[in-house]
Parts: C-alpha cells; structure tokens; sequence
C-alpha cells in the first residue's frame, strides 16, 4: 500500500474538530466515569482556595477529546498508540479545537502505519494537551480527500 492509495503524505493536516463550550456538566460528567473525583474539579470554592480562578477541567478529558477526534477519522480497532502530555488548565466555558498532521508513514503491508501529531488548543490559540498516536494505514481507506487538507 502506498499514500496514494488512501490519499494522504507526510506533512498534511486533518480538518479540526471543535469541542465545547466546555461545562461543569461535561466535566462532571466525565468525572464520574473515569473515577477522578477530585473536588478541585467542580468545587469553585476549593479551587479558589488553593489559588485557581475557578474549578478547572480533568486533564484526561482533554486526553479523551483528541481520542475521540482520533477514532472518529481512523476507528478503535486501528490504534496501535496513543500518547498525551497536558500543557495547560482548562476551564469551564473554553472551546477546545483538536488538529493532527501525519508526521510519517512507515512499514509496509498488513502493518503500515501513519503517525500522527496532535494538539488540542484552547480559543487563545495556547496548546492545553499535545500528543502523538499511531494507526493501521488500512484502516485509512475509507477516508475522503474532503477530510483531508494541505
């Protein structure tokens, strides 16, 4: 299999996706289900004790909107890896944007891979969480030009 099989070169950008306006109930929400209960994270009161604005949104929930973005372009069966590092607090009412650019393609075959380089950036243009993932170049076939661009 080769990039012009499934369209795509080193170097190119995937459309964005938006997230948000980021609230207390998708916050909460997202608590619930990870198991981080950690009041600093819907506890203004608390927050604002230990020197935050407000309370401020779980890390991994940044971490979980490039994954979704991720698997909504390649699917969850053609994740080899995924990795995040968070970069910066997130609060309530932010809309968050997620981008990825192929970094490489490599192997060949049934094990072909792209690489890709993620952020997810907040309304001021700051990176919040960055990240890197590979997926089986296979699974690529089903993508379009449209959702793809240079």
């Amino acid at each position: 299999m080769t990039t012009s099989d499934v369209g795509i070169e080193a170097g190119q950008a995937f459309a964005p996706r938006e997230f948000g306006p980021l609230t207390m109930t998708d916050i909460v929400r997202y608590q619930g289900a990870s198991g981080d209960l950690n009041p600093m994270h819907h506890d203004d009161e608390m927050a604002r004790a230990a020197g935050y604005p407000a309370s401020f949104s779980v890390g991994m929930l940044g971490a979980g909107y490039l994954a979704a973005y991720c698997t909504d372009l390649f699917g969850t069966r053609s994740v080899r890896r995924f990795r995040t590092r968070f970069r910066k607090v997130v609060y309530r009412g932010e809309v968050l944007t997620a981008h990825a650019v192929v970094r490489e393609i490599r192997g060949s075959g049934d094990d072909a891979r792209v690489a890709l380089g993620l952020e997810l950036l907040d309304s001021s243009g700051a990176v919040v969480v960055d990240g890197s993932a590979d997926f089986l170049l296979d699974s690529m076939k089903s993508i379009g030009s449209e959702e793809v661009s240079e």
